[in-house]
C-alpha cells in the first residue's frame, strides 16, 4: 500500500473516531507528542496544545463537553494526500447542549508519523463560531 493510500486511511479513521464522541478510542490515534493548532485567533480554544494528553484532556473534551453526547459529526467532503500529509476539507455538524444548532466548515492539515496523527493544523469559520456565543464554560 502506498505512503498516500494509508495516510488517507489514516486521516479517515481518525475523523471517523472523532465524530463519535469517544475520546479514549480516538487517543490511540494521536502521537505521544502530537501537537493540534487551532489557527484561529480570538476565539474559545484557539491555539496550541502539545501531548496526546494534553489535546484529549484538557481541549477536545472541554470543547466536546459543550455539545450533546456523540456531536459534532466531521463529515469529510475531501481528501488529499501527499507523502506525510493530508489535507482534509469538512463539516462539523451538530447541536450545542442548549439546543443551539452547529454547522461550521473546517479544512485540517495532518502530518502522519510512524502511524499516527502528529500535528494537525484547523482552520474554522471563525467569525461563525463568534457569532454563536458559546464556550465551554456557558454551553
Amino acid at each position: 500500500m502506498s505512503e498516500e493510500k494509508r495516510n488517507e486511511e489514516i486521516a479517515r479513521n481518525f475523523f471517523a473516531t472523532l465524530s463519535t464522541g469517544d475520546l479514549e478510542k480516538l487517543r490511540p490515534l494521536f502521537h505521544e507528542q502530537a501537537v493540534w493548532r487551532v489557527m484561529a485567533t480570538g476565539i474559545p480554544g484557539a491555539g496550541e496544545r502539545q501531548g496526546r494528553d494534553n489535546i484529549i484532556d484538557n481541549f477536545l473534551a472541554p470543547v466536546r463537553g459543550m455539545f450533546v453526547p456523540g456531536d459534532p459529526k466531521v463529515h469529510v467532503d475531501r481528501l488529499i494526500c501527499q507523502g506525510a500529509f493530508v489535507a482534509a476539507e469538512t463539516r462539523g455538524i451538530g447541536k450545542f447542549k442548549n439546543g443551539k444548532e452547529y454547522n461550521n466548515k473546517y479544512a485540517f492539515v495532518l502530518e502522519v508519523k510512524d502511524g499516527k496523527v502528529f500535528a494537525l493544523r484547523e482552520y474554522m469559520d471563525s467569525y461563525y463560531v463568534s457569532s454563536l456565543g458559546v464556550s465551554p464554560g456557558n454551553s
